[in-house]
């Protein structure tokens, strides 16, 4: 099943967060620096250099466009490179309206030099990380690389059935998130894995079930429906990730879990929380479901108020 859903509004600390990065990861790679690998080119002339080594000869107005460059700033730095000696313009072929430049002898062998200085340069940064570092680093450069090239058709989430490891994730994730976001102890852990268990012991796949949301590749959340009695379906385990949260994640569960239930043949469906929850909680109540019973207990080392939920198929 696949959900099409609406862009979260970005807040001031997502906004700072990656200012904050910009700033870290430029000074690490030296961007900030008056030239290039301690040279007296520029990154934004060292580009051009490069485009010109690895894909030819380019009309003027093509360069400009494909490295995003006012029309005076590039053509000053051609005017430099052709005093120098490093590049060559001449009229176009097709068109005489058009200027067409190239590297020079002299300018292929300054791109080998500064390309050279380059790879050097990264081969320092990379030096002192391990194997297994650097694959953690590449790894998130592809992610940020893929996130940020925003495709034409944006990633929707969707609706899947659990994988081999994603029940275990299930686990994993939840006793994670709810120790960090309310400090919840290993007893929540172990009552999450005896659900689980429970579940890929004895369900019935008929009138029981696991979904994963999965957001570009990515798991994003989960939810069980699992059998009460046979009239009553309970809804189990949602879980959100804080980075997909405000896209509509949850209530896509929630509804997905409905939908099934009410197929399978339930006439009600029934839940258990706790008061703390309270994003959870919004969306039971804009899906239907009522609070029906709260007590409070101590469980998972605090002190909580469960709260019963139910609402007709």
């Amino acid at each position: 099943m696949t959900i099409s859903l609406a862009a979260a509004a970005v807040d001031d600390r997502q906004i700072s967060a990656v200012r904050a990065f910009n700033r870290h990861y430029t000074r690490i790679i030296g961007v900030l620096g008056e030239g290039l690998v301690s040279t007296e080119y520029s990154l934004t002339e060292a580009r051009i250099l490069f485009e010109l080594a690895n894909f030819g000869a380019a009309e003027v107005v093509s360069l400009r466009r494909t490295l995003d460059l006012d029309a005076g700033y590039l053509s000053r730095i051609l005017t430099r490179f052709e005093d120098k000696g490093l590049v060559a313009r001449k009229r176009s072929d097709t068109d005489g309206r058009r200027q067409v430049v190239e590297l020079t002898e002299a300018g292929r062998t300054l791109f080998g030099e500064l390309d050279g200085l380059s790879q050097r340069d990264i081969e320092s940064l990379l030096e002192p990380h391990s194997p297994a570092t650097r694959s953690r680093l590449l790894e998130a450069m592809a992610t940020i690389e893929r996130i940020l090239d925003t495709p034409a058709d944006p990633p929707a989430v969707t609706l899947r059935e659990p994988r081999p490891g994603d029940h275990g994730w299930i686990i994993q994730r939840n006793a994670v998130l709810y120790h960090r976001e309310f400090g919840w102890n290993g007893e929540y852990e172990q009552l999450v894995a005896r659900i689980v268990a429970d579940f890929l012991n004895s369900h019935d796949p008929q009138r029981e079930r696991t979904w994963i949301a999965e957001y570009d590749g990515i798991s994003v959340g989960s939810v069980m429906c699992v059998a009460e009695n046979d009239t009553t379906a309970r809804l189990r385990l949602l879980l959100v990730e804080p980075s997909a949260r405000g896209l509509g994640v949850g209530s896509a569960l929630v509804d997905e879990c409905l939908r099934f239930a009410k197929a399978a043949g339930y006439t009600e469906m029934v839940l258990w929380t706790n008061d703390v929850l309270a994003s959870a909680r919004h969306i039971y109540q804009r899906a239907g479901f009522t609070l029906a019973e709260s007590n409070p207990h101590h469980s998972f080392g605090a002190d909580l108020v469960g709260q019963t939920w139910r609402r007709a198929l």
